[in-house]
């Protein structure tokens, strides 16, 4: 039997070419996702790094203005996201002379850096469930080929008496669904785990990001020294 991709396909049933077919579109897409993803977190990683360097002085001088004005050049940075939120509603509570209370500017920074983070986190998996839909599903797809394939093999048999050429289609075509259904899987998998780890990395440097300037918020208002006199 002629093993080249050409004479496997034309010897694949109706059922096979379609899991073929639709192996290929999840391996594309998949395929899609991570480097969608990848280019995504780089930027977040890179911009994160320029965009600590360049706020230490102005948050230094608690030039708050300057400082929101140097996050929007970094607007893919996940730190980015969660700072401004904290240098904006920190801003506007201490402009908003119904607020007397220091602690007030400061827990309402806290609540939207908390916000933004969940929401940035959220932004941050966009895609993700994709790649776990593809590494669970494909080698269950890859299955059903092998099935058919299978079938057909049987098929074959009955109707010439036996023998290995009447089997060896089937056979083929449930070999290579199989290989497929995993070709497919373990990739999907592999960037799936790759990615949840660098979100989980990303998630903790918010977090801490967010902490720092909530302690930085409090100093600037005086809020523990005064705690500590009283």
């Amino acid at each position: 039997m002629d093993m080249s991709p050409a004479a496997l396909w034309n010897s694949m049933g109706f059922v096979g070419k379609a899991v073929v077919i639709l192996m290929v579109l999840m391996s594309i897409y998949s395929l899609w996702v991570m480097v969608e993803r990848f280019i995504v977190f780089q930027k977040a990683k890179n911009q994160s790094l320029k965009l600590l360097g360049a706020l230490s002085n102005l948050l230094t001088k608690a030039d708050y203005s300057q400082a929101i004005e140097v996050t929007k050049k970094y607007k893919d940075s996940h730190l980015a996201k969660v700072i401004a939120a904290g240098l904006l509603e920190f801003e506007a509570s201490r402009r908003d002379k119904r607020t007397t209370d220091p602690e007030l500017a400061v827990e309402a920074a806290r609540q939207g850096m908390d916000r933004t983070a969940m929401i940035t986190v959220a932004e941050l998996k966009e895609n993700l469930g994709v790649l776990a839909t593809i590494g669970a599903t494909a080698p269950f797809v890859g299955l059903f080929g092998t099935v058919m394939g299978i079938i057909r093999a049987f098929e074959g048999m009955a109707k010439s008496g036996g023998g290995i050429a009447s089997v060896s289609a089937g056979i083929a075509e449930a070999l290579l669904t199989t290989a497929g259904g995993l070709l497919v899987a373990i990739p999907a998998v592999w960037a799936y785990n790759y990615f949840q780890n660098r979100v989980d990395r990303f998630t903790v440097e918010m977090s801490n990001s967010g902490s720092e300037m909530a302690i930085y918020f409090m100093k600037e208002v005086g809020v523990g020294n005064e705690k500590a006199v009283g």
